[in-house]
């Protein structure tokens, strides 16, 4: 289980009205977080990484992470619940890799398919050179 991953499409509640897509990806309405899914995500150390990443040039209260609702989340990656994943997404939504991932040993884990009962194995290296995610401590287990 530990080298399974949960992909969660988020959303930035708190945006600025004029933030309403994924154009600038260090102040997007939304990202797609991968975590361990044995692992809990914390949404605050997403919110202070954001809040560095903009050198402080956007207030904290700006940034305040949610999943996003189901609907959402089909509508900008393509994939229903529990096949989302990065390759292929309806939109360049930006990509937050856990840290933990690159702990793993070895350098692969899991992530959804595009279907439910699919699912794609893949090099952390080689996931890192092609999706080219943000890389933040954001889980504990």
């Amino acid at each position: 289980l530990h080298t399974k991953a949960a992909l969660l499409a988020q959303v930035n509640t708190q945006a600025p009205s004029n933030v309403i897509d994924c154009s600038d990806r260090n102040n997007s309405k939304y990202y797609v977080v991968v975590v361990q899914y044995t692992a809990r995500f914390n949404a605050e150390t997403v919110k202070n990484f954001l809040y560095t990443l903009n050198n402080g040039k956007i207030s904290k209260k700006k940034f305040n992470l949610r999943l996003a609702p189901e609907e959402t989340s089909i509508k900008l990656t393509g994939y229903e619940h529990n096949a989302v994943t990065c390759i292929g997404m309806q939109t360049d939504i930006p990509v937050i890799l856990d840290e933990a991932i690159l702990k793993l040993d070895p350098d692969f884990f899991w992530l959804g398919g595009g279907e439910v009962d699919l699912k794609l194995g893949i090099r952390t290296s080689e996931f890192i050179n092609f999706v080219e995610p943000f890389i933040v401590s954001c889980s504990g287990t």
